[in-house]
C-alpha cells in the first residue's frame, strides 16, 4: 500500500484505475492530466475462487480508494478496469478464461461506486505508455505484456488499436502445430503454456523437488546459477522472442514495449527474448528497432484504465480510440 499526500484538486480530473490480472489486482486513485498516481493498493487475485469472490474483494478495493479520495476531497470520475479478458468494442467482456466475470453484473455493481468502464489488460497499459511513458517519442509500437498470460496491443498514431471484435490481444493462446518432417509426428505448442510465468513454474516443478511459486522465483533461481532454471528461462525468452518477431515482421512498428511481472525482468530471460526477437526478424533494418521495458513498470496497467475515464471525460478520443 502506499499514498501521496500531494495532489492538486483544482482543475484536475481523478479516477480509480483498475489492473485486475490472474495474479495480482492493483488499483489506485489516479490525477490527470499528469497521469500521476495519489494513493494505490494491490491484493491477489486468487482467481480459482470464482468470479463472485474476486467481485468481493474488487468492490471492496474500490470502496476503499474512493473513500481514500473523498477523505482528501477528490471527486472520482470513474472506473476504469484493465481485465486479463476479451473486451468486446461495446466494453463487454467476451471471455472468462482466468476472471469469471462473463455474465455476472460487474459493471452494474461498480457502477453503484461510481461510473464504471472495461477495457483489454493488454490495451490499457499500452495506452498509458502512449500517453506517459516509453511509447510518448513513437507514433507506432507493439505493447507486450507478459506475466500470469502473454498478449499485445498494436498502437498506432498514439493510439491502441482493437481490431474487428476487440480481439486484437492475441499472441500467445493460440495452438502452433509443427510437423517432423523425419517421422511426420505432429507437435502442438501453446505460448502462454511455455513462456509465461506459471509455465516456468510447472517446467521446473515437473523435474525438481524444490518446487517454486512464481515466475520470478525461476528467472532468480536461474540468475544464481540453477542449471536446470537456466535451460527454461533461456528456452522461454526464446519461444517469446519466434513469436514477437513475427508480429515485427507483420506489423512493422517503431519499437517494442514490454510490461508485466515477467516481462518487466532483467537477466537470462530478457536477454534470450531480445536475441532471439531480433533472430526471427527479417529485414535488416527493423532487426534494430528499440526493445524496451515498459516505463511506467507494473503501474502502466492502472494508469491506463484509468485513463480510459480521463480521455471520455475529457473529450480528447472518445470512441475514436476504437480504431
Amino acid at each position: 500500500m502506499s499514498a501521496d499526500p500531494e495532489h492538486n484538486s483544482g482543475r484536475e480530473l481523478h479516477a480509480i484505475g483498475i489492473d485486475l490480472g490472474g495474479t495480482k489486482i492493483a488499483a489506485g486513485v489516479v490525477s490527470f492530466p499528469s497521469g500521476k498516481i495519489v494513493y494505490k493498493e494491490t491484493i491477489p487475485t486468487l482467481p480459482a475462487r470464482g468470479g463472485d469472490a474476486v467481485l468481493a474483494d474488487t468492490l471492496s478495493l474500490v470502496g476503499r480508494l474512493k473513500a481514500y479520495a473523498e477523505g482528501c476531497s477528490l471527486r472520482v470520475e470513474g472506473i476504469g478496469v484493465g481485465i486479463a479478458e476479451l473486451v468486446n468494442l461495446e466494453g463487454e467482456i467476451s471471455s472468462e478464461y482466468l476472471i469469471k466475470w462473463r455474465g455476472l453484473p460487474a459493471r452494474e455493481q461498480l457502477s453503484q461506486i461510481a461510473p464504471a468502464r472495461f477495457e483489454s489488460d493488454a490495451r490499457a497499459p499500452a495506452l498509458a505508455e502512449a500517453l506517459f511513458g516509453a511509447g510518448k517519442v513513437f507514433r507506432n509500437f507493439v505493447y507486450l505484456t507478459v506475466g500470469t498470460g502473454i498478449s499485445y496491443c498494436p498502437v498506432l498514431d498514439g493510439q491502441p488499436y482493437t481490431g474487428a471484435h476487440g480481439h486484437a490481444i492475441l499472441v500467445g493462446s493460440g495452438v502452433l502445430s509443427f510437423e517432423c518432417p523425419q517421422c511426420g509426428a505432429v507437435a502442438e505448442q501453446v505460448l502462454e503454456e511455455f513462456a509465461a510465468g506459471p509455465s516456468l513454474v510447472a517446467r521446473y516443478n515437473q523435474r525438481c523437488q524444490v518446487q517454486l511459486s512464481s515466475g520470478e522465483a525461476v528467472t532468480a533461481a536461474a540468475e544464481a546459477g540453477d542449471s536446470t532454471a537456466q535451460e527454461i528461462v533461456r528456452s522461454a525468452g526464446a519461444a517469446l522472442g519466434n513469436s514477437v518477431g513475427f508480429l515485427i515482421n507483420v506489423l512493422d512498428p517503431q519499437a517494442v514495449i514490454v510490461g508485466g511481472g515477467l516481462g518487466l525482468s532483467h537477466g537470462l530471460y530478457w536477454e534470450s527474448f531480445v536475441d532471439s526477437t531480433r533472430k526471427h526478424i527479417w529485414s535488416d533494418i527493423s532487426r534494430a528497432l528499440p526493445i524496451l521495458h515498459a516505463q511506467l513498470g507494473n503501474d502502466a496497467g492502472l494508469i491506463g484504465a484509468a485513463a480510459t475515464i480521463w480521455k471520455l471525460g475529457s473529450g480528447a478520443l472518445g470512441n475514436s480510440f476504437r480504431v
